[in-house]
């Protein structure tokens, strides 16, 4: 091989080996190209999720920071509408006290006036009795000091024997009108208070638009109304009840947290496990602001200061508390008033009466669920709080589980069996409810000449329907009278029941 051939062998090397590496740059620097371009689309991309989680979360604090400003200006309003009523007060009563004042300087100046002319007659009535006592000194030959002993021991055995008298008389009566004046007063004080009837259960019916809802509720494969359970403490039941979900709990203010929290995430459409523990917790938090309002809410409607704020949240928690169907909110102010009425009757501390009245019963909405009887945990709490013995008494003593040491606590107590058993109160099982219906008719069909009876007015009534041949229009009054002293007697029944018995005389004829 010469040289030329070699030159020319190293020469294609060479010229190979350029135009691999020339290929291999360019390949290089287009897969650098490639690489640039998905880089910034993945920034893209990036940015753009950031940018909408930002605008969502702006939106959020935006919504959260209207919703404080709006209620802080509720409060700024409600605040002012007070300052205003108590500086309307304030005016009146100042006018008021200006008005007295004139009033009284004048009374002032005249009662001096009268006061010396009463002076001036008085300066004569002396002189001229001086003067008549002397004469009848010279008269009877007695000292003024004898006469006086005298007719002092006359006068004192008259009226010890007029006050014997007429004690015996006082005491007599006080025995025939004690009753009739505790019954008076009793029903004055019902008279005087009335309250609207709110009947409770252990369900709760949550409304939705349409069945789809029920399925975006569930969740895949049950992990939303799984989640739902878990946080909230209530069973959801979805069944074929159309356009609605049952809540099912006794306790009612878990059954409105999640009444609420289900009502925020239908709104909000965003239905899956994280959120359902963020909107339960927020909701959570907002019941027991609004428990708090509740219970200051209410002590202020009944004017009752210094509570612990415990106890006033108590007072709020009571609001979702029911008891045999009353609501337990409702029953404490209607003993309240109760309690003010006829303390007021009595002539008793009024504003004691009404505060034992209104925390009677705060040991039923304990945080915890102890074993004590109601009343006694009622009491421990009130006394824990500082209240007065008189009203930690009061609690303690209104189903008789302690002694009544002041006259507060059976006050407490008649008016708490009072707002009880007024008719309407409280819900009876339906099956003693029928039982009672039944019983009543049965009672008024057991007379001979008895064709039918009704009970009406959800047992108020009984209708005794009797066959004219059989019973004439006395005996009709006879067992009008006679059937309401046997149902007064042998049966349990909550106000009163009317007995109507009605006989009809038919002549019926046909023409032909």
């Amino acid at each position: 091989m010469d040289t030329s051939s070699i030159l020319i062998g190293l020469v294609s090397i060479l010229i190979g080996g350029g135009l691999a590496f020339f290929a291999q740059n360019v390949l290089l620097k287009k897969r650098k190209e490639q690489l640039l371009k998905d880089a910034e689309n993945e920034g893209e991309t990036i940015k753009k999720e950031k940018i909408l989680q930002a605008k969502e979360k702006f939106m959020r604090l935006k919504e959260e920071h209207e919703a404080t400003m709006k209620d802080r200006e509720r409060k700024m309003q409600s605040s002012e509408d007070r300052a205003k009523a108590k500086e309307k007060t304030l005016s009146q009563k100042t006018e008021e006290v200006t008005r007295k004042e004139k009033d009284l300087e004048k009374t002032k100046v005249d009662l001096d006036q009268k006061l010396t002319a009463v002076e001036v007659k008085n300066q004569e009535l002396e002189k001229i009795q001086h003067k008549r006592v002397t004469e009848l000194s010279r008269i009877s030959g007695m000292s003024p000091e004898d006469a006086k002993t005298m007719m002092m021991e006359a006068l004192t055995d008259e009226a010890r024997t007029e006050a014997m008298v007429q004690i015996k008389e006082i005491t007599e009566e006080a025995k025939l009108n004690a009753n009739k004046e505790a019954r008076k007063i009793v029903i004055q004080t019902i008279q005087r208070v009335a309250t609207e009837q709110a009947v409770e259960n252990a369900v709760s019916i949550f409304n939705i638009e349409s069945d789809e809802v029920k399925g975006r509720i569930i969740g895949r494969e049950g992990r939303n109304i799984r989640a739902i359970e878990a946080a909230t403490g209530v069973e959801i039941v979805v069944d074929d009840t159309p356009e609605a979900i049952i809540l099912s709990c006794f306790d009612p203010v878990r059954r409105e947290i999640a009444r609420l929290s289900l009502h925020q995430l239908v709104s909000d459409g965003r239905i899956h496990p994280a959120r359902i523990e963020e909107v339960v917790a927020k909701t959570k938090k907002s019941l027991e602001d609004e428990i708090a309002e509740t219970g200051k809410r209410t002590c202020i409607d009944l004017g009752i200061h210094g509570l612990h704020p415990e106890l006033t949240r108590m007072v709020g928690r009571m609001k979702y508390r029911s008891s045999y169907g009353q609501n337990l909110l409702q029953h404490s102010r209607e003993v309240a008033n109760l309690c003010a009425v006829m303390a007021a009757e009595l002539g008793l501390n009024v504003k004691l009466a009404k505060r034992a009245g209104l925390l009677h019963d705060i040991g039923k909405v304990p945080d915890d669920e102890p074993e004590l009887p109601h009343a006694l945990l009622g009491m421990k709490l009130a006394e824990k709080y500082g209240e007065r013995p008189e009203i930690c008494n009061a609690i303690g003593a209104h189903h008789d589980e302690i002694e009544m040491n002041t006259l507060i606590s059976p006050i407490v107590q008649v008016c708490d069996a009072i707002s009880g058993a007024r008719p309407g109160a409280r819900r009876e099982v339906v099956e003693s409810y029928i039982k009672r219906l039944k019983d009543l008719e049965a009672l008024a069909l057991s007379y001979d000449g008895v064709s039918s009876a009704y009970a009406i007015q959800a047992g108020r009534e009984l209708r005794v329907l009797v066959e004219s041949e059989k019973i004439s229009d006395l005996k009709s009054d006879e067992l009008s009278f006679t059937i309401s002293q046997r149902i007064q007697t042998e049966m349990t029944y909550p106000g009163q029941v009317k007995v109507t018995v009605i006989r009809e005389k038919r002549s019926v004829n046909y023409a032909k």
